[in-house]
């Protein structure tokens, strides 16, 4: 609009008008007679304010949020970590859990075989010297511990010290290659001796060529004189797979340890022999063989018409 004269007074005119409506609107009250004009505008207008409140609003959020993020972040924080505490606690339980099952299927197997233990853990794997298989525990000679011991854990034969400090001590396992110990079968009493292959199947020799094996024949430890480096009894494995007996003087079996080497936790050093050799005593029981379920089979007898059936009548 061009700035005119008339436009001038057309400006003072609305704005008189403008406050006498405000004078009326405020002196009439709740009887104000621009009252309907107002709702009128609202009922327009509303809508519009409602989408730009929408548009707004956000904004306002956003703002609030920076402001309260930090106290946000902190609470996070604290979830987080307490999360992880909760996490730890809970794998602690579960390894202590573990450990208390280990350790009570350690001291049932020398109950059986009546064995003087010192409990163990195992603290390292391998050793300095070579790429033998051999372990480290966490116990020596001030625990009375001493070379050419036995060590077993709840499964059964783990190897024996070849080493000993103050407190820890080396144990070479069973499956060594350069690990040899003398067994006896739990049925037929024969004798070998069995070697270590790293993780294949321990390859046992047995005196007598002509002995009679079978797949899940089981074998203990023979025992050695002055029960040094093997006291007897100890579960050593099941057998595998069989060499055919070609006539020689021996015979090859293949026997899978009871022992899991690549899991080692909880052993137990033999400190103190059985006064008797416990012989099959230690080894677990076999599981039952499950009992046939009887078979009852009901046969129906076919039977001849009844009396009057042929449209007869007796008399």
């Amino acid at each position: 609009m061009r700035d005119t004269r008339e436009s001038r007074l057309l400006l003072v005119l609305l704005i008189a008008i403008a406050f006498a409506l405000i004078t009326v609107d405020i002196r009439g009250g709740e009887d104000s007679p621009v009252d309907g004009a107002r709702q009128a505008a609202a009922t327009v207008f509303g809508p519009v304010e409602n989408g730009v409140s929408s548009a707004v609003d956000p904004i306002g959020n956003a703002i609030a949020a920076v402001k309260d993020s930090g106290e946000r972040h902190n609470r996070v924080s604290e979830l987080e970590r307490e999360n992880a505490a909760l996490k730890a606690k809970l794998g602690s339980d579960d390894r202590n859990r573990s450990k208390i099952r280990q350790l009570d299927s350690m001291l049932k197997t020398a109950g059986a075989g009546q064995y003087g233990i010192k409990g163990a853990q195992v603290i390292a794997i391998g050793a300095a010297q070579g790429f033998s298989w051999t372990v480290t525990i966490d116990s020596g000679a001030n625990d009375g511990l001493e070379r050419d011991m036995t060590v077993l854990n709840g499964d059964g034969l783990v190897g024996r010290v070849t080493t000993v400090g103050p407190n820890t001590a080396t144990v070479l396992l069973a499956n060594d290659p350069d690990f040899t110990v003398g067994t006896r079968m739990e049925r037929t009493d024969e004798l070998g001796f069995a070697s270590g292959q790293g993780d294949r199947p321990l390859r046992v020799q047995l005196l007598n060529g002509k002995a009679k094996v079978k797949k899940g024949d089981r074998l203990v430890t023979f025992g050695s004189q002055a029960d040094k480096p093997f006291v007897p009894g100890v579960p050593v494995g099941q057998v595998v797979r069989v060499d055919p007996s070609g006539g020689d003087l021996t015979r090859t079996i293949y026997v899978k340890p009871y022992v899991g080497f690549t899991k080692l936790d909880v052993v137990g050093v033999v400190v103190q022999a059985p006064r008797t050799d416990p012989r099959d005593e230690v080894l677990p029981s076999k599981p039952a063989k499950p009992k046939p379920t009887p078979t009852v089979t009901v046969t129906a007898t076919p039977s001849g018409p009844p009396a009057g059936a042929n449209g007869n009548v007796e008399q």
